[in-house]
């Protein structure tokens, strides 16, 4: 099975638990990482140094570690880290989340079987305090025109869970430097490219949705650059008129409407329940 490194970037309001419960559900894949990038997206609290250096001690060799001397945005620090990650296969993941033991593994099989491959993602499943109680699950289009069709308008990837092609990022020009969306502006390029990609149609990570993060995804900041994104978009004839104008509805009435119709909507159109 070929090699893979992991991708992460973790900055100074994360907790260190969550981080700790992030990074040991990487060191129990099935397919053990090859390499470990986590990059400092700026100065760290003493707890987040601590957690780090506490890895770093116990797995010799496995961990690349980047130090940001400031707070970039995910995108430059997954650009960094991207640059001295040594595998072709980079496994995403972020500091708050956990994959599920066998996630590594079978996105691996998946590349294997279809080397032509770009992309690999799957399902997640979202929880608000308890990872063994999901609560709803974040779905993903399976074949490549459901996969064309879903990028017009958002991301038909869950970017924690993605594993990709680092020559074939790097070629599409990498992360952007917005705050946000910038997985969706990349994977939108790499699609309009030729890029192949495929989405396991099971829950492979497990991620953390609370109000907190309603409220992030809500926040006016969250919206502009999503309209942002969703203009580079236009302007490079990767979706229609009405995808753009869609978008621009949709998160200006994202941004005002209460939380409490957001948590509704989210969960009745966007995610699929779990009983």
């Amino acid at each position: 099975m070929e090699k893979y490194s992991v991708l992460m970037s973790v900055y100074t309001n994360e907790k260190s638990a969550f981080l700790k419960e992030s990074i040991d559900s990487m060191l129990r894949q099935t397919a053990f990482p090859d390499q470990f990038v986590l990059v400092k997206d700026g100065p760290l609290t003493t707890e987040l140094e601590a957690v780090i250096n506490d890895y770093c001690e116990k797995y010799p060799g496995l961990f690349t570690i980047i130090e940001l001397p400031e707070n970039k945005g995910l995108g430059v620090a997954l650009n960094e880290g991207l640059k001295v990650c040594r595998n072709e296969l980079v496994a995403r993941m972020d500091s708050d989340d956990i994959s599920l033991s066998d996630r590594c593994e079978k996105e691996l099989r998946i590349f294997e079987k279809n080397p032509e491959l770009s992309i690999v993602s799957g399902h997640i499943g979202e929880f608000s305090n308890d990872p063994k109680k999901i609560v709803s699950v974040r779905d993903v289009p399976e074949k490549m025109e459901e996969i064309k069709r879903r990028m017009r308008t958002r991301s038909a990837f869950n970017h924690p869970a993605v594993m990709y092609r680092k020559s074939q990022v790097e070629i599409n020009g990498g992360y952007g430097t917005q705050k946000r969306k910038q997985d969706h502006d990349l994977f939108s390029r790499m699609i309009n490219h030729g890029c192949l990609a495929y989405n396991i149609q099971e829950i492979i990570l497990l991620f953390r949705a609370g109000e907190d993060n309603l409220k992030r995804r809500k926040s006016w900041d969250n919206c502009k650059n999503y309209m942002i994104v969703q203009w580079g978009i236009f302007r490079r004839h990767e979706c229609s008129l009405w995808d753009f104008l869609f978008v621009i509805m949709a998160q200006m009435f994202f941004s005002l409407a209460p939380i409490f119709v957001i948590d509704y909507l989210t969960k009745t159109m966007l995610r699929k329940s779990v009983k």
